[in-house]
């Protein structure tokens, strides 16, 4: 398994509705790869260079990286996706300081 710091813009006007279907668990019902990424995206952090983009850690298996997860749910959302392979909770810690993607509330 590898871990990967992920890097994504997102699509502003389609983050309701990842948000909707992350609070209704379909992401984290797929298989095999729904549990991390549903981690991943409800941890996610948004960039402190460019907050048009979002980051966060990812396990993964695929090669390429995350292609299951980029055909089910991450090229929907996003683009210009980036990786950098990490190790586990490396990425997260990189991280931690910054912004979360999601207000409190979900949004």
């Amino acid at each position: 398994m590898a871990y990967y710091l992920v890097k994504a813009k997102y699509h502003k006007n389609l983050l309701k509705e990842l948000r909707t279907r992350l609070d209704r668990g379909e992401i984290q019902k797929m298989r095999p790869f729904g549990q991390a990424l549903q981690y991943g995206l409800d941890n996610a952090r948004l960039d402190e260079h460019d907050s048009s983009f979002a980051v966060w850690e990812e396990e993964d298996y695929c090669r390429p990286p995350l292609a299951q997860e980029r055909a089910a749910v991450l090229d929907t959302y996003f683009t210009d996706l980036e990786v950098e392979v990490v190790k586990d909770g490396e990425g997260w810690g990189k991280i931690e300081a910054l912004t979360k993607l999601w207000k409190e509330n979900g949004d």
